[in-house]
């Protein structure tokens, strides 16, 4: 009998070559991991294939998922991290965590010692004895499972793909013991010992994503929306991949602007929505500009009315689940989110709809026509945004603008958002280093800023901009990061420079857990500030380290030093392919914007 059409038949093919024959389908190149015995037999098929697939040997495990992560940002591509047994699949839990809560689309395969030894205590075993990686995952990831025989591989790994690329994304893991690896899979149902086995031609014969939304609940949400005197919408990362979509942007644009309804973002979703635009008030929540409150605390007539799309509203994209977020005159809160257990989860909405959010947007678009808007009503709104961002967006202006040394913070924010390209990825790091970019970059498409603020592990963008550089080499990849998570992950650097990628570093050096220090002193004052000297980080020479694992250091102190270095920053990592990293010597005493400006401390 001839094998339907959608599938390929295929014989004599190990556990290890269909596996293979799955991420081949999924457009995958690259894999970051370190290699261990539990792996042994995967790596041999590795390296057979290695024409086809590049294994990239990152210097930690939780490194190898950073970089994995910021691999799937960059790129859209399924981010796969590959380690071994035991060690190897705990070190690389924060990072595959962390691309869970983040929404990316991660495969983490952990090698596992083979089957006979499960139970006796082999070396790094990690599913039957003193430790158990599978539950381990199954409490982290989207998806976990063993495989544990040839028969059920093509049915547990579909699964982990389906669950790592629908919609949220997230992080599927497979443990494979090593024996398995080598077992000749067969099709179910086949006479055996039949070698044969059928499969897919493309990833739409085992997993679809989610395209659509209900049209009636569309209309029921635009005329809510549209009937408020002051409406508001607020985008999460949710929307990011929606919103990479060029028309779906512009439906968006357009939907805005023809009634001028102002538009924000959570921290995450910065710059899903162009920061420059006149409707745009930027970020609410963590390190909010200042915009978006003007707007919701406005008087004598409050804000009334709020479209949610894209986010479950965390604590730090809601500043907290703050009332103020709540809209006045019992106005409509609506959102929109393809998982429904989203909706209203942190606040109470009066319309909840589960649909993919870049379908809602392009349907809302196309029935605005429908709902033709108060002239009015619509210039009234426009002045007042206009009068609005007359203000500085910033809590300190003055920083922003300032060409003291030691550096500020915003400074270097300033000089890099007048040199950085038009289509640059930027990474923030977790701690101060976020808030400060968070705050006062201005992101317009083509350009991205990405951040890690569901988990906020440090060593994110350490890491993430190094994957980054690996799939779009035609980008400027960027990082800001502090020093005590360069500190952590910059071996990674190392990563950078054997694979000649030319990723950016500009480490905010302060020789302190600043952000730690500083929220103490906030949260439990202290006459002499002890806080400030509990947490140093033994002044290290950071230029000498990074120039010992490869790249090119520099150290600056002022705005002036970092503009005149950045041209030739640029041409030596994106021409060159060299790591590039930026030290710059702080003003400690500059206070991150996670907190507003006290009157004491202006």
């Amino acid at each position: 009998m001839a094998p339907p059409s959608n599938v390929t038949p295929y014989t004599n093919q190990t556990v290890a070559q269909v596996l293979l024959l799955y991420l081949g389908l999924e457009g995958v190149e690259k894999v970051f991991g370190i290699p261990g015995g539990g792996l042994a037999n995967l790596l041999v098929e590795f390296k057979d294939q290695r024409d086809k697939f590049d294994y990239v040997i990152c210097r930690q495990e939780t490194g190898a998922a950073y970089i994995a992560d910021g691999y799937y940002r960059a790129t859209g591509k399924l981010g796969v991290v590959m380690v071994t047994s035991g060690p190897g699949a705990t070190n690389a839990l924060t990072g595959a965590m962390n691309a869970q809560n983040d929404g990316s689309g991660m495969l983490l395969i952990s090698g596992e010692v083979a089957e006979q030894y499960l139970g006796k205590g082999f070396l790094q075993e990690g599913l039957d004895s003193d430790l158990d990686i599978n539950a381990i995952y199954k409490a982290a990831a989207c998806y976990s499972a063993e495989l544990g025989d040839q028969s059920e591989v093509q049915t547990l790994i579909e699964q982990a793909l389906r669950d790592a690329l629908s919609i949220p994304r997230g992080m599927a893991h497979l443990s494979l013991p090593n024996n398995v690896t080598t077992e000749i899979v067969t099709t179910a149902g086949m006479p055996l010992p039949s070698p044969t086995i059928n499969i897919p031609n493309s990833p739409a014969n085992y997993r679809a994503t989610p395209t659509g939304v209900d049209q009636g609940q569309v209309r029921q949400a635009v005329a809510q929306l549209l009937a408020c005197e002051r409406p508001l919408i607020f985008l999460g990362s949710g929307c990011r991949d929606a919103l990479r979509d060029r028309s779906t942007l512009e439906s968006l644009v357009i939907l805005a602007e023809r009634y001028a309804i102002p538009v924000m973002t959570t921290p995450d979703g910065k710059g899903v929505f162009p920061e420059s635009h006149a409707l745009s008030l930027r970020v609410y929540g963590f390190a909010s500009n200042t915009w978006a409150p003007m707007w919701m605390q406005q008087k004598p007539t409050p804000y009334d009315g709020l479209l949610v799309l894209g986010t479950s509203l965390r604590g730090l994209s809601s500043n907290n689940w703050n009332p103020m977020l709540l809209p006045g005159n019992n106005g409509p809160f609506i959102q929109v989110d393809l998982d429904q257990q989203a909706i209203g989860r942190s606040m109470p909405v009066t319309l909840g709809i589960v649909g993919e959010v870049g379908a809602f947007v392009r349907e809302a678009c196309e029935l605005s026509p429908q709902f033709p808007p108060n002239a009015t009503a619509v210039e009234a709104r426009r002045a007042e945004v206009s009068a609005i961002k007359k203000n500085s967006p910033y809590y300190s202006q003055q920083q922003y603008d300032s060409n003291a040394s030691p550096i500020e913070p915003a400074a270097i924010v300033r000089v890099l958002h007048d040199v950085l390209p038009r289509e640059s990825l930027i990474f923030l790091d977790c701690a101060n280093c976020v808030g400060w970019g968070v705050h006062y970059f201005t992101v317009d498409a083509p350009q991205e800023i990405h951040s890690s603020l569901a988990m906020g592990p440090m060593g994110f963008g350490v890491g993430a901009v190094i994957g980054a550089k690996i799939g779009r080499p035609d980008k400027t990849c960027i990082a800001l990061v502090g020093d005590g998570a360069f500190m952590m992950h910059g071996s990674e650097v190392s990563t950078a420079q054997v694979n000649n990628v030319g990723a950016i570093w500009v480490v905010l050096e302060d020789n302190d857990l600043h952000m730690v220090s500083q929220g103490m002193q906030y949260l439990y004052p202290e006459a002499d500030d002890i806080w400030n000297k509990l947490y140093r980080l033994g002044s290290p020479d950071l230029t000498e380290f990074a120039h010992g694992l490869g790249a090119d250091a520099y150290r600056i102190e002022s705005p002036a030093e970092l503009q005149s270095l950045m041209p030739k920053v640029l041409d030596r990592a994106d021409r060159d392919h060299r790591p590039q990293v930026i030290v710059a010597k702080i003003n400690q005493t500059s206070i991150d914007p996670y907190f507003p400006p006290s009157p004491k401390k202006g």
